[in-house]
């Protein structure tokens, strides 16, 4: 079996049992046996758990965030489709969510780790200051457009962080707010 083989298999591995019982859970010998590989070649491969674990979260992130620039990028597509499409990605990426979440409790308190995350987060608010830039300007959103990206971000982490917690109340009419919000802004754009 090849290296990049291997290394796939300990990734994928690492990635379901992240979702299913927690990086707490997670030791050598149950990550080799859910890939199917030898317990020594997840350090041999990766030096640590917490590299490992990382390069889990920067795979994922990498697949999302090619998704969500395509999707911004659309210029044929209007940003209330661009924002409903966003929504719908985040009730639908709750392995990525739970992988994230997981990692950054971990991180909190590990530096090395905490700034190997805060690089995946600098990725997002990069999609998120493209992609905000001009609906701000068309809008009329009078918020600095850092502090447009910092609430979407908070926004985005708050209803992920409820829903991992089982807590949806509230969400389904601040959602409709938000959609009626755009939809106002946009006809007011024209």
């Amino acid at each position: 079996m090849s290296r990049n083989s291997t290394e796939a298999r300990l990734l994928d591995a690492a990635e379901r049992l992240l979702v299913s019982v927690g990086y707490g859970a997670i030791t050598t010998r149950l990550l080799a046996d859910e890939a199917g590989a030898n317990a020594g070649l997840v350090h041999y491969y990766f030096g640590s758990m917490d590299n490992l674990f990382v390069r889990v979260l920067e795979r994922f992130t990498d697949r999302l965030i090619e998704r969500q620039r395509a999707m911004y990028a659309d210029p044929d597509r209007p940003f209330i489709e661009k924002w409903r499409t966003a929504m719908r990605y985040l009730e639908a990426d709750r392995d990525y969510q739970k992988v994230w979440y997981e990692l950054r409790a971990l991180a909190w308190n590990r530096p090395a780790l905490r700034d190997r995350l805060t690089w995946v987060d600098e990725q997002w608010r990069t999609v998120l200051t493209e992609a905000f830039e001009e609906p701000r300007r068309r809008y009329r959103i009078e918020m600095p457009l850092e502090a447009l990206v910092a609430l979407v971000m908070t926004f985005n982490e708050g209803l992920i962080l409820e829903r991992l917690s089982g807590i949806t109340a509230g969400q389904g009419p601040l959602l409709d707010w938000i959609d009626a919000f755009l939809v106002e802004r946009e006809a007011a754009a024209r």
